[in-house]
Order: C-alpha cells, then sequence, then structure tokens
C-alpha cells in the first residue's frame, strides 16, 4: 500500500535531519541542521545563506527550510542551514552579534568548511537576499561547485566582489523576481554584466520573498536544475510507502 501526498507548503518529507554546530575562527558557535537523504548518497550539496537578520531572517525562512523539507528526498540533495552570528530561530541562537555581512566571512568559510569535512559532494551556496551579498563577498574562493543568488538587492557587494567572479571556474546563476523590491531584471542585466558567465533568470509576477506556492516551486525546481539536473523538473507528489 502507499499513499500520495501532494507537495504544498508545510509538507515535511523524509530526511535524516542532524543538528550541527559550527566554530568559526573567531571562536563563535553557530547553530544549524544537516538534512540529507535517507537512503541514497547525496549528489550535490547546498549551503544556504539566510535573509537580513535585522529585518527577519534566519535558518527558518520559509524558501531555505522548505528546501530542507523537500530537495533531500525529491532530488537527493543535502541541505545545510545555519544562523549566521546573533541571529536567533526556532532552532536556536547562534554567538555573537550582527556584523553588517563584514565579520560573517567567518560564517561562510565555517559552513563550507563543515560540509567539505563531511565530505559531502558538489558544494553550493544559496544566499538569499542577505545571504546572496555574503555569497558574492565571500564565496568566490572556497571550495564550491558554484553560487546560486535568490532575490540579490547588491547592496553590500561592490564592484570588486563582482569583479571577483570574472573568469571565475565557480557557476554563478541568479534568480531575480519580476517585482523584486531592490533589484529588477532589466537593473540586474546591468549590475552583472561584468560577469560574462552569470546565468540570470528573470521570474515572472515574482516578488523579492517568493511567497506563494509557485514561486516556492520555481526557486526549488531552479536549484535541482543546477545541481542535479537528473531529478528535474520535481515531482508534484510524493509516494510514500505503508
Amino acid at each position: 500500500m502507499s499513499d500520495s501526498i501532494e507537495i504544498r507548503s508545510s509538507v515535511e518529507l523524509p530526511a535524516t535531519r542532524e543538528r550541527i554546530n559550527l566554530l568559526t575562527a573567531d571562536g563563535l558557535n553557530l547553530v544549524g541542521e544537516m538534512a540529507l537523504p535517507v537512503s541514497n548518497a547525496p549528489v550535490a550539496t547546498l549551503v544556504t545563506l539566510h535573509p537580513l537578520p535585522t529585518h527577519g531572517g534566519f535558518m527558518d525562512s520559509h524558501i531555505l527550510r522548505k528546501a530542507a523539507n523537500r530537495l533531500p528526498a525529491l532530488a537527493d540533495v543535502a541541505v545545510l542551514r545555519f544562523n549566521t552570528r546573533g541571529t536567533s530561530s526556532p532552532h536556536g541562537a547562534s554567538d555573537g552579534v550582527f556584523g553588517e555581512g563584514i565579520t560573517e566571512i567567518h560564517d561562510v568559510q565555517a559552513a563550507v568548511q563543515f560540509a567539505v569535512a563531511r565530505g559531502l559532494p558538489n558544494i553550493w551556496l544559496v544566499g538569499w537576499s542577505f545571504g546572496t551579498e555574503l555569497a558574492l563577498k565571500y564565496g568566490f574562493d572556497q571550495e564550491i561547485s558554484g553560487a546560486i543568488l535568490l532575490s540579490p538587492p547588491l547592496h553590500r557587494a561592490t564592484t570588486q566582489d563582482l569583479e571577483n567572479w570574472i573568469g571565475n571556474p565557480r557557476k554563478l546563476s541568479a534568480l531575480i523576481p519580476e517585482h523584486d523590491d531592490y533589484l529588477k531584471p532589466d537593473e540586474a542585466q546591468a549590475r552583472f554584466a561584468m560577469i560574462p558567465h552569470i546565468e540570470l533568470i528573470a521570474v515572472a509576477g515574482a516578488k523579492h520573498l517568493w511567497v506563494g506556492e509557485d514561486a516556492t516551486a520555481r526557486v526549488l525546481n531552479e536549484i535541482t536544475r543546477l545541481v542535479n539536473p537528473a531529478a528535474y523538473p520535481l515531482p508534484e507528489t510524493w509516494i510514500a510507502e505503508a
């Protein structure tokens, strides 16, 4: 016997979930979670970087939570989420104070190093809003396959940060909502023009916060297409064995 589950909203599919702690080079303890496929070895790994903590962003922000709830089962993708310094969420509070995107360099490095030390494959940074700034500023020389930017505002990332990606062997893709509050598709084309290999994906009808199941499904499908194309497109139902 089996039951078909429609994949919507807060559905949490099977995964091996482990609470983790990341130790930064400057001595802070960051709380997080690793979600792994239950039966198969992961094909790819997402190291996620959440939106601005001073405006409600944390590791449980909905797109990142739904990635951890779905992608281990649907796409054999491991998902690492954590709270950057000074950030609290239902998973707990990380040490330290918000570093304005500067001292968070240590947070990014600690998360990537954790994934590398675990022997996890095909590591990608996935940043959302403020998290895209961290990915752009500090991901260009990390042991990663690439970075995926969700709603990049380009507030903290400087011209030098963007230039670090020119000719960089790491892949770079950005999902730009049509109705973004900070950087719309036409503006993104101009701002990112210096990086020839970036893939810019304009998403019609979407907003900065990717609200709604259609927006969530589009984001998770695009991530899957990039990191494990064999699993794309994602199914809309899950068959649960009794």
